[in-house]
């Protein structure tokens, strides 16, 4: 329960702003009638409900059972339908195949290693339609290296307590581990519980991100700044890539 509640708190504290940004970024780019969407690394379900408000075919997956368990609330509670799949984005042999992807939150970020990262694009263009749309974010060597180490967060109310604190990592390039503490509130002893988990992210150059698309056999469109509205800059804290399936 208290991983449940984890998830729950952490789906509450995210900027809803950021999920009218996704959508927005995603319909300009795609029409509700071109085709199914696959949200990957869907996450609490937030963007894939409002895909689906707007008239969408979106299904979502995620590695998450606590996730989607919230993603199937969100979607009842909207009243749309949108199947969910339990599933690791590494091995989508599974599913089958979509107009449009996307990937959102830098997820790609939580892989190990660039191999990862291309295995993973490489799955994505196994289940993407030829002339199909892949949409993703990672977050830059900028965001790791300067605005991530020394960054905490702190979230209080009557009975829950969350902090957030994120460290630079000095012998891995364009590496972060984010700590993240919960403290629920037992309501019959009267003490807080504990809950930590340790996130590692880690990003690679833009160049790395274009040889793992070519390798991959995907066709890089463009890449952008601040959800598509502005060209690359050196302090871009986020990479939107807008790519293709040629063949």
């Amino acid at each position: 329960m208290i991983y449940q509640s984890f998830a729950e708190l952490y789906d509450e504290l995210f900027d809803p702003a950021m999920y009218d940004q996704w959508l927005d970024f995603v319909a300009k780019r795609v029409q509700p009638q071109s085709g199914a969407v696959l949200d990957l690394a869907c996450g609490s379900g937030r963007l894939g409900v409002l895909l689906a408000e707007q008239g969408y075919d979106v299904s979502g997956l995620d590695l998450s059972e606590e996730m989607l368990a919230l993603a199937a609330e969100h979607a009842d509670e909207a009243n749309v339908t949108m199947p969910l799949m339990a599933g690791n984005m590494l091995d989508l042999s599974e599913i089958e195949t979509y107009q449009t992807i996307t990937c959102f939150a830098d997820s790609f970020c939580y892989l190990p290693d660039l191999a990862a990262v291309t295995k993973a694009f490489r799955e994505v263009h196994d289940h993407l339609a030829v002339g199909g749309k892949f949409l993703f974010d990672v977050i830059t060597p900028h965001q790791t290296d300067d605005v991530y180490p020394g960054y905490m967060y702190n979230y209080v109310d009557d009975t829950r307590a969350f902090v957030w604190t994120s460290y630079g990592i000095e012998d891995e390039a364009h590496a972060a581990e984010h700590e993240l503490a919960f403290f629920t509130l037992d309501q019959e002893t009267g003490q807080y519980r504990k809950v930590t988990e340790l996130h590692h992210e880690r990003t690679y150059e833009l160049a790395d991100y274009q040889t793992a698309l070519a390798n991959a056999g995907l066709s890089l469109q463009r890449v952008s700044a601040d959800f598509g509205e502005h060209e690359v800059a050196a302090d871009t804290t986020r990479w939107f890539f807008e790519v293709t399936r040629e063949a």
